[in-house]
């Protein structure tokens, strides 16, 4: 679930989430919804059918942050205009004359002050895009959900046929995701023209935020993690997961969902491979659970009276306690996915956050004499 990373780069190349509801749209033929600004990248082979005019769509009020994010999109032929994901009337607009959209945007946290923000964007947001698209005759509507949805305790591997229940889903990004992926499915059964992309945990460059994900690369890189519980995630590539949709809506069927993954790994094991990356050392302590929840919620109830978000998310760490590895091979038997190394996808964000001064200037010494050595 430590998705982030609803990134959907070859789509328009690279997207990462942050808090404010945001759109891309391209303007004869794509939307894509998202909650990041975009990083333009030359794909490697530029396909004929691809997107190729768009038009961006923020939310106001913009502030520094994000009209600087939007300065490094400038290399896409983008055109901006102001939308809401909670503002249907937006929507219908920013819809007009769109044949395809991606729904990438989703509140991804794992703490907020007010939990009904999260469901008002995934939940009612995008219930107000599946509205305005049947509207407006949308041709195809690829929603991005979450590996979330399905990744629960089974006898088996969790797949796309797997049924898990609402019940089941632990905190509320998680339900929230649950909600909007059911909208989403009811609206395919009904006839709509709609597909679910499953992304699984994105790693990689650009998630400038960072994600819940790209956290816990931050923390080991800068020596903020003494130890780590027993848990698992599925990595995938930022890069291939975003080829991944291209795919999706090119030989994905109405109304079928799509795993699109790479490793399962424990976090044991990412950390290992984040030590072999860096020359720094992983932690060896091993936290049981309950000291972990135990610690998340005195962190949570101070983090309250000073007024600031936790380090450690409740959430969070209940997530953890399951096991969230998953058999993602449909999409690479039924529409040729490729996915690349976890340790490739690893390497590209620690070399991002290095040169991009994420890393205390100490840590990145180390790392940069590891690899040069």
């Amino acid at each position: 679930m430590l998705w982030s990373v609803a990134a959907v780069g070859n789509i328009f190349r690279h997207c990462w989430k942050t808090p404010m509801p945001r759109f891309l749209l391209e303007k004869r033929r794509c939307l894509l919804p998202r909650m990041t600004p975009v990083r333009a990248r030359k794909p490697r082979e530029r396909r004929k059918d691809s997107c190729h005019r768009s038009r961006g769509i923020s939310w106001q009020p913009l502030n520094a942050t994000t009209c600087s994010a939007r300065s490094r999109g400038t290399d896409l032929p983008l055109e901006y205009v102001t939308g809401d994901l909670r503002d249907a009337a937006s929507l219908e607009r920013a819809l007009a004359g769109v044949q395809r959209v991606f729904h990438v945007a989703a509140d991804y946290r794992l703490w907020s002050k007010r939990s009904q923000d999260i469901y008002d964007s995934n939940v009612g947001g995008t219930k107000n895009l599946l509205e305005a698209a049947q509207r407006t005759g949308v041709e195809q509507f690829i929603y991005t959900s979450t590996v979330a949805t399905i990744a629960v305790d089974r006898s088996e591997l969790p797949n796309e046929s797997t049924d898990a229940k609402l019940e089941e889903m632990v905190g509320h990004y998680k339900r929230s995701k649950w909600l909007a992926e059911r909208e989403v499915r009811n609206a395919a059964k009904a006839g709509f023209p709609a597909i679910v992309a499953m992304p699984t945990t994105p790693v990689g460059p650009w998630d400038w935020k960072p994600t819940p994900t790209g956290k816990i690369i931050l923390d080991f890189l800068n020596g903020k993690m003494p130890g780590y519980v027993d848990t698992g995630l599925n990595f995938v590539g930022v890069e291939e997961c975003a080829a991944g949709h291209i795919l999706i809506a090119e030989k994905g069927m109405v109304g079928e969902r799509y795993l699109l993954g790479s490793e399962n790994l424990t976090l044991k094991a990412l950390l290992d491979i984040l030590a072999q990356i860096t020359g720094l050392p992983a932690p060896t302590l091993k936290i049981p659970h309950g000291v972990a929840l135990g610690v998340a919620y005195a962190e949570t109830a101070f983090s309250r009276l000073v007024g600031r978000e936790p380090q450690i998310p409740v959430e969070g760490v209940r997530i953890a306690q399951h096991m969230m590895f998953v058999d993602c091979k449909r999409a690479q038997r039924e529409l040729g996915f490729q996915p690349g190394s976890a340790t490739a996808a690893l390497q590209r964000a620690v070399r991002w956050y290095e040169a991009n001064g994420y890393i205390a200037p100490r840590r990145a010494k180390k790392i940069a004499h590891a690899t040069a050595a």
